[in-house]
């Protein structure tokens, strides 16, 4: 990270107007990226269709199966204990 000084309020602006068009460009790009992760592919035959189904379905399996593994084990952290 750089560090700089700065003498004068227009310095400060100038240097906040870059960030703000930075952060801008970062935004655009990670929400190009993250778009095109979730968007699913189109199928061009039966067979990719196929292969597509399949493959979320191992990945809704794999997902249930994580989370029923950590209740396993972490589940005492998230339950109420009974008073007496």
């Amino acid at each position: 990270m750089q560090t700089s000084e700065y003498h004068s309020l227009e310095e400060i602006q100038a240097r906040k107007a870059e960030l703000q068009t930075s952060i801008s460009k970062d935004s655009e790009q990670i929400g190009s990226l993250w778009h095109e992760l979730v968007t699913p592919s189109k199928s061009s035959s039966k067979g990719e269709l196929i292969a597509n189904l399949i493959a979320n379905s191992i990945t809704v399996i794999d997902g249930f199966l994580l989370a029923r593994k950590l209740m396993k084990t972490y589940g005492s952290l998230f339950s109420r204990k009974k008073k007496k």
